[in-house]
């Protein structure tokens, strides 16, 4: 069996958009006919441009090889150009195109991808949700409301979820860390505050930011909001310097997680050892594929670190997140994006029960992709999956996030 045909959709959910302005997906077929679906995450480049950087990753690297080759395509891949090092647009090429693999080695055999990686070690996945605006909720206004949060919250721990994530402490911009505003602490807390009153202790909060803060700014964030006990500080410094993450962690009582912006071992193993994080969340996407992130994950156990798979994007990735985490021991919990368009794309292939991911047995990654609707849903923009605000923090004038949506549809 020999990987053959590559095929890439640039897929756009409706708006609002949950999960980014588009989705990279990879529809790679074997020359027995076997198909493998993956999901390239967000990249510095646009689509057009990465889907030649997809094309060329696997041209180069894959086509032709047994899928079964993951280590060596790898290493192929990692090492190209003399690089040897991470690279975020290669490497989040080849992570989607090494998920398909796996996805097409499960189907050969009739097996669900975890049974090839170590077998089931978690029959239910602890999931958290993003809070995300309710139907009667006026979508400009949710994003600075506290107490529009905390209904949200109120609804999620309703739907059986334990832990509930939001990040209000204003905008990350393309200029890299700054101070926090006063207006920002403030309203953080608050966020903090409505939402542990209306839930109580039935759920862990969870602050995002976006690395958007200088260590001391983080740290004055971070300590301010220690009273209402978030199980994480999510990426409180920009992603580049580790040891500026350390500082942060070594200063604030809530344990640091990051990596949805990091790719490969390497990465991971430079936050561990710096302890700058207790928390991992690669992107499967972006971080290597499944292979190196179960290596991620086997280096955090020694470090007494957990998992918690990060998800901004489609359903693919999201079905890959399920593989891993339902083979990992320190598996704390998994992001879910519950949509329809989501739960559409992979025709209703991943289980959301009281708040748990219920993994399936399911040959593959457990999902079957809706093409048609892939394809009737191209991505027309120019923008990118995420944007960086050009405008530096406002210190006089407030700042407003809008949990990374796109604009609505007229």
């Amino acid at each position: 069996m020999k990987l053959q045909d590559l095929d890439i959709i640039v897929t756009a959910p409706p708006a609002p958009g949950w999960g980014g302005r588009y989705w990279i997906l990879v529809k790679v077929t074997t020359d027995t006919g076997i198909t493998g679906w993956g999901e390239c995450y967000a990249a510095s480049v646009g689509p057009d441009a990465m889907a030649h950087v997809i094309r060329d990753v696997f041209e180069r690297h894959m086509q032709g090889m047994n899928p079964e080759n993951i280590e060596l395509m790898f290493r192929r891949a990692y090492s190209s150009g003399f690089t040897q090092r991470p690279d975020l647009s290669v490497m989040g090429a080849f992570s989607g195109l090494e998920i398909a693999c796996w996805d097409i080695l499960g189907k050969d055999r009739d097996r669900p991808v975890h049974a090839l990686i170590g077998g089931r070690m978690n029959d239910r996945l602890r999931a958290y949700t993003y809070l995300y605006p309710l139907p009667h909720h006026d979508i400009d206004a949710f994003w600075n409301t506290p107490e529009l949060a905390a209904e949200s919250a109120i609804a999620a721990v309703e739907k059986g979820y334990t832990a509930v994530k939001f990040d209000p402490a204003g905008p990350y911009t393309m200029r890299g860390g700054h101070m926090p505003a006063q207006s920002d602490i403030t309203q953080s807390v608050a966020f903090c505050r409505a939402i542990r009153e209306a839930v109580g202790d039935r759920a862990d909060l969870l602050f995002g930011t976006h690395g958007q803060f200088t260590p001391a700014g983080a740290i004055r964030l971070g300590q301010a909001l220690e009273p209402y006990e978030p199980l994480w500080f999510e990426e409180p410094t920009p992603p580049d310097l580790v040891a500026d993450m350390a500082r942060v962690a070594d200063r604030v009582r809530i344990p640091v997680a990051t990596g949805e912006r990091l790719t490969t071992k390497a990465e991971f193993a430079a936050i561990l050892r710096a302890g700058a994080a207790e928390i991992l969340q690669p992107a499967l996407g972006r971080s290597g594929g499944i292979w190196e992130t179960k290596k991620i994950a086997a280096i955090a156990e020694v470090f007494g670190a957990q998992m918690a798979p990060h998800l901004y994007a489609g359903p693919v990735e999201w079905a890959a997140n399920i593989q891993l985490a339902t083979a990992i021991p320190n598996l704390l919990m998994i992001e879910t994006i519950e949509t329809p368009f989501h739960a559409a794309l992979i025709k209703r292939g991943i289980t959301v029960e009281d708040g748990f991911v219920i993994p399936s047995d399911t040959s593959g990654l457990g999902i079957e992709v809706d093409e048609d609707l892939a394809r009737a849903n191209p991505f027309i923009g120019d923008d990118l999956h995420l944007n960086m605000q050009d405008a530096p923090c406002n210190y006089a004038e407030g700042n407003s996030f809008v949990g990374g949506a796109p604009p609505m549809e007229d």
